[in-house]
């Protein structure tokens, strides 16, 4: 029986021994490691369910889409970088590692990143745009156009019910509520938000009516303010010629259109303050330029009188056959220095009112020209009648002199007469040539700052032919109209063919 039973037995352990039995341990491992090669880090997409977060600060969920399902584990040092909380039936992005959990021999990816699939994909086309248009040039500063310090109308491209636009025109208001403003609305979320921004910011740049854009809206998630990184807006918005400020969502909003902008503004509101100065704080400094105006005016006049009060004191006194005349001449030098001071306030405001409006500037050099003429004709007259009362004082004087002097003495009177005569005519030649020399210099001074020699340099001014209204910009005037050119010599009456702004 002995023999029999090892017989018997000699098969079987051959046959063990021929065989590669694996043990489970070694099978989960040999899977395990064939999976980790086979797969690289991967983007896998789907739906959250049987979320568990225990204390130990790890994350088991299944990640499952309509067809199939599989266990997914983030581990503490992963999910810290988290910016949101998962939730069951929540849709999210993961960049997963394959594996094999060898414990319960059960296939499972571990989560290396997490993130909100909408979000997320949206996201990456951002970045995408931003660096493609970045590598464009269409954010370079060199293509940045200055905002006007003055703008005399802006435009505003948003939601007219949006709180935004209420934000701006509030701060318009209350900086500066000489502005006009001009609203292009559009809807600034949805599929057509896009086109209708680009189409809007087209028709104010063809129109031109106004001096700088803003285009923005409230804030908002990604996908609401996701209108605003289109990129065949960005492109409108680079081609414009109207400087713009891009004021979409809130400060730590970013999107393309803030980056393709002329200006960037962290809220409407903001923008708002770019756009316009605010109104007291230029008020308060022609204030100031006022006051030290009047005080360099005031100055020179002080100056002028106690150069004049000098003038006075050196000035030799006749006798007091003279007396009547040195009083009645400095009677008139009292009456000459008004005159010029009314002639000097007159051309100060004439000159004033010509930097403002720069209109008929011949006209009111004519007036000028015919009011010096006027006080250089009264002065003399008033130089002539002065000498004939001399002359007169004179030959009376002679005449009783030669009633009651003997002829002795009537030699040397006759001779003092003609002295003083001499002396008189003399000191009035020096007066009428002081006041000819004054009227000169203000002529001069008038000819210094008349607009008229500029054209004699070969420029023009061009008025609107009907109302003479001075034009400045070629936006101003539109193609068929008539215009009128003014030259040194002469003038053209000319019709507008075609208009450009470069």
């Amino acid at each position: 029986m002995a023999s029999l039973n090892t017989s018997d037995n000699r098969p079987a352990l051959a046959n063990r021994a021929v065989k590669d039995v694996y043990a489970v341990s070694r099978l989960v491992r040999e899977a395990r490691v064939l999976l980790e090669g086979s797969f690289p880090l991967l983007w896998v997409e789907g739906e959250i369910s049987n979320l568990a977060m225990p204390a130990s600060g790890h994350i088991y969920f299944t990640l499952k889409d309509e067809a199939a399902q599989v266990r997914c584990a983030m581990f503490r040092n992963r999910n810290q970088q988290l910016r949101f909380t998962p939730e069951n039936g929540m849709q999210v992005l993961l960049r997963v590692r394959v594996t094999l959990y060898e414990g319960r021999g059960e296939f499972q990816l571990v989560v290396e990143h997490m993130e909100e699939a909408g979000s997320g994909a949206l996201q990456r086309a951002y970045e995408a745009l931003k660096q493609r248009l970045g590598q464009e040039g269409l954010f370079d500063e060199k293509y940045k156009k200055p905002i006007p310090e003055l703008p005399q109308t802006i435009g505003i491209v948003s939601s007219p019910d949006g709180a935004a636009v209420h934000d701006i025109l509030s701060v318009l208001k209350r900086r500066f509520p000489a502005v006009d403003v001009i609203l292009y609305p559009v809807a600034v979320q949805g599929e057509s938000a896009a086109r209708q921004i680009a189409q809007a910011i087209r028709l104010a740049d063809e129109r031109k009516e106004c001096d700088v854009l803003i285009v923005g809206r409230g804030g908002g998630s990604l996908e609401d303010l996701w209108s605003f990184n289109d990129e065949q807006l960005a492109r409108t918005l680079f081609a414009c010629e109207l400087p713009i400020i891009s004021a979409v969502g809130h400060e730590i909003d970013f999107t393309i259109t803030d980056f393709v902008a002329d200006v960037r503004a962290p809220t409407p509101s903001a923008a708002a303050e770019i756009a316009v100065p605010d109104a007291r704080q230029l008020l308060a400094r022609m204030q100031g330029l006022t006051q030290r105006l009047t005080s360099m005016t005031r100055q020179f006049l002080a100056g002028e009188q106690r150069h004049l009060q000098h003038l006075q004191r050196r000035l030799p006194r006749p006798d007091w056959q003279l007396a009547q005349q040195t009083q009645l001449l400095t009677r008139n030098k009292k009456m000459l220095d008004a005159a010029w001071q009314r002639a000097w306030l007159n051309r100060q405001q004439q000159l004033d009112y010509l930097a403002a409006r720069l209109k008929h500037p011949q006209a009111q050099i004519d007036n000028q020209k015919v009011n010096l003429n006027t006080l250089q004709r009264r002065l003399e007259q008033a130089f002539k009648n002065q000498q004939q009362q001399a002359l007169s004082l004179f030959s009376s004087l002679r005449q009783r002199l030669n009633r009651q002097l003997p002829a002795s003495r009537i030699a040397g009177q006759q001779q003092h007469v003609a002295s003083v005569q001499k002396q008189l005519h003399r000191l009035m030649q020096q007066q009428l040539d002081a006041a000819r020399q004054m009227l000169a210099q203000q002529v001069r001074t008038l000819a210094a700052v008349s607009p008229l020699n500029t054209l004699e340099r070969g420029y023009s001014i061009t008025t609107v032919a009907e109302s003479d209204e001075v034009i400045t910009r070629a936006t101003d005037i539109e193609v068929g109209q008539s215009v009128r050119v003014r030259l040194h010599q002469g003038r053209l009456d000319c019709e507008v063919k075609n208009v450009s702004d470069k």
